[in-house]
């Protein structure tokens, strides 16, 4: 199903050669551009994903991080819309149809959310639920949103907001910044329900205290640097 404006699929990676098959078999292949950004891996993750997608687009990460792979995604990719999934099979590559629909719909950034209804997880634990639920909680009092799902590495957007959330940190919190800093720039925010499922692969460089922790950080100290936030409606895509 072709749509009217261009999509890139960003897919940071490092060391996820065996991942790579699952997650590119999900792809709708409507999709005009999948942007890789390799984390100097040492593995076979390029050479798997060139083999698989012969008209993929390679970058190599300059520094270190999720958030850093990200934001030099986001600024080689080509399409109207830039949607972000992860290299580990969690995020379901099917569900890239609903939150484009949601773009094309009127929102200007569409937020995956686990806890929406239809969403879920195969992989939250007690632990990292809690501390996610708390974090939500937190920024919705802070910044007058209405999310659901603060922490949740599923999104998608219009190239033309990049912008407006002037994304500049390097980790896990990445998420964050974008649902704060499009939140500051009253961007129309839907949410889309998507079900998380268990790496396929391979251990997560995700460390629910330390991520936690940064994630805090980063509501905190953008609650403070920041400009007036407009009162941000965050409602469920139809």
């Amino acid at each position: 199903m072709k749509h009217s404006a261009s999509v890139t699929v960003v897919v940071p990676a490092m060391n996820e050669a065996d991942n790579l098959p699952h997650v590119f078999a999900t792809l709708p292949d409507w999709i005009d551009e999948v942007v890789l950004v390799d984390g100097n891996s040492n593995d076979e993750t390029v050479a798997v994903a060139r083999r698989l997608r012969p008209g993929l687009r390679v970058v190599t990460q300059t520094r270190r991080g999720k958030g850093n792979a990200l934001i030099e995604g986001f600024e080689a990719a080509r399409g109207d819309i830039i949607v972000m999934i992860d290299a580990d099979g969690s995020t379901d590559g099917r569900e890239i149809g609903a939150f484009v629909q949601a773009l094309l719909d009127g929102a200007d950034f569409a937020k995956g959310s686990r806890y929406a209804p239809g969403g879920g997880s195969d992989d939250l634990s007690p632990l990292r639920s809690f501390g996610n639920k708390a974090l939500t909680g937190l920024t919705n009092l802070l910044y007058g949103t209405g999310y659901t799902d603060l922490c949740y590495g599923y999104n998608a957007f219009w190239a033309r907001h990049l912008d407006a959330m002037d994304l500049d940190c390097d980790g896990f919190e990445i998420e964050t910044l974008m649902n704060v800093r499009a939140a500051q720039a009253g961007l129309v925010i839907r949410e889309v329900p998507s079900h998380e499922r268990s790496r396929i692969h391979g251990e997560s460089n995700l460390h629910a205290v330390r991520d936690g922790w940064r994630v805090l950080k980063t509501i905190l100290r953008e609650r403070v640097r920041g400009t007036a936030t407009p009162q941000t409606q965050v409602a469920l895509a139809k």
